[in-house]
């Protein structure tokens, strides 16, 4: 395993750990931070150590401890803060294999605490938990890195000043805060399958990682069916991870994906909570999303989807999450089921939508639907707009490809 393979695997398990021992977000940055640093200086030259996990840990706790003792009077505020804590701290949930409780789960509950806006519940915990940098999780939210890093800043002072237990809540405390903890979780999906940067269309990894997460949830809280629908809406996207690049790592668009490459038994699974998720009572966003999906894995091909069922779940799901986002994704279903001019109207009608400035996936969608309608000129200015936005490399080769191909001589 690579350095950079062990840091992305281990700085969520470390600063949650260092979390609960010291009680404090800050310190716990800043010496996870130094820990890695000091692994970037001595493992090049003495090797990776057999367990990296414990190396890093062990070399945090040191740096924290020698912190504390230079410092008394911030040792003596730690001390108060973590009896406050300590008292507070119910018996926590068991995780699913049967040992303690998740380290970074009791972190994830903790960021999205109620006394914080929600906007900074999944900006926190991803930063911090899930190791993303702030310019990605500015990316994963449509927002500027200057309004990302104050928004971060902003919800650790509030844990701090406010003295937000690190604890996972008690049973009757879980659903009022599950959204926000779902809603982190599927971000950092999002990110894994959808990388925001960087060289690689998708970040594996980090698509695991949310899905690990919320298999952790769903043993938590089995009667909650939006996780069974969230957990249904990842597993059926990533199982088709593997059709979704070609052997040079470029995009292969869904319908010229080989699907004989989806995972099939992770579809399967997927399919089963997709059942639990709508069944018993109304559906949440998650259940329909992945109702949607599951109706995407079961097509033979793109011409065999059902697409009047997709674009009557996504009436749903405008009616219960009414947003850009939706109405965008929603419009392409209408294009396919009605054609591409009726998918075209309903995006020029989201033209003006202030979150849709900047994401890459409406100028892509417009491109595309132009250019099926032989409209060449405009399908090139919508493209080159998605590739000033565009943010792996193989985004921007796909669409330099759909350039050249609309424009006049190539």
């Amino acid at each position: 395993m690579s350095v950079e393979a062990v840091f992305r695997e281990e700085h969520g398990r470390l600063l949650a750990s260092l979390v609960r021992q010291f009680g404090d977000l800050d310190l716990a940055e800043e010496v996870t931070s130094e820990a890695l640093e000091a692994a970037l200086v001595h493992w090049p030259t003495d090797g990776v150590p057999t367990r990296p996990g414990a190396w890093l840990l062990t070399t945090a706790r040191r740096r924290a401890v020698d912190r504390l003792r230079r410092d008394r009077t911030y040792a003596t505020r730690l001390a108060v803060l973590r009896a406050e804590a300590d008292r507070a701290e119910p018996v926590p949930p068991q995780a699913p294999d049967g040992g303690g409780p998740d380290e970074r789960l009791r972190l994830f509950f903790t960021c999205a605490h109620p006394a914080l806006p929600a906007e900074d519940h999944a900006a926190l915990t991803l930063r911090c938990l899930a190791g993303l940098t702030t310019p990605e999780v500015a990316r994963a939210f449509l927002v500027p890195v200057a309004t990302m890093a104050q928004r971060i800043v902003r919800a650790k002072k509030k844990i701090r000043d406010t003295r937000i237990p690190f604890r996972v809540p008690e049973a009757d405390e879980l659903p009022g805060r599950l959204p926000g903890v779902l809603r982190v979780v599927y971000t950092i999906f999002t990110e894994g399958y959808a990388a925001s940067s960087g060289p690689d269309l998708q970040r594996t990894d980090l698509a695991e990682e949310a899905i690990r997460l919320a298999r952790i949830l769903r043993a938590l809280l089995p009667a909650q069916r939006e996780v069974a629908g969230l957990l249904a809406l990842m597993l059926l996207t990533h199982a088709r991870r593997a059709a979704r690049t070609g052997p040079d790592g470029g995009l292969v668009l869904l319908d010229d994906q080989d699907r004989e490459r989806w995972d099939l038994p992770m579809i399967e699974e997927g399919r089963a909570l997709v059942f639990a998720a709508l069944s018993g009572g109304p559906p949440g966003p998650y259940g329909v999303q992945a109702a949607i999906a599951a109706l995407h894995d079961e097509a033979p091909d793109v011409a065999s989807t059902d697409w009047p069922q997709i674009v009557a779940l996504y009436d749903v799901l405008l009616a219960l999450t009414p947003s850009p986002v939706v109405a965008l994704n929603r419009a392409v279903a209408v294009a396919m089921r009605d054609g591409p001019l009726a998918g075209l109207a309903l995006l020029d009608e989201l033209a003006d939508e202030p979150r849709l400035r900047g994401y890459p996936p409406y100028p892509v969608a417009r491109g595309d639907l132009l250019r099926r309608l032989g409209r060449f000129g405009e399908a090139a200015a919508a493209y080159r707009e998605a590739l000033d936005l565009a943010g792996t490399d193989p985004e921007r080769r796909h669409l330099r490809r759909r350039i050249a191909a609309v424009s006049p001589g190539s």
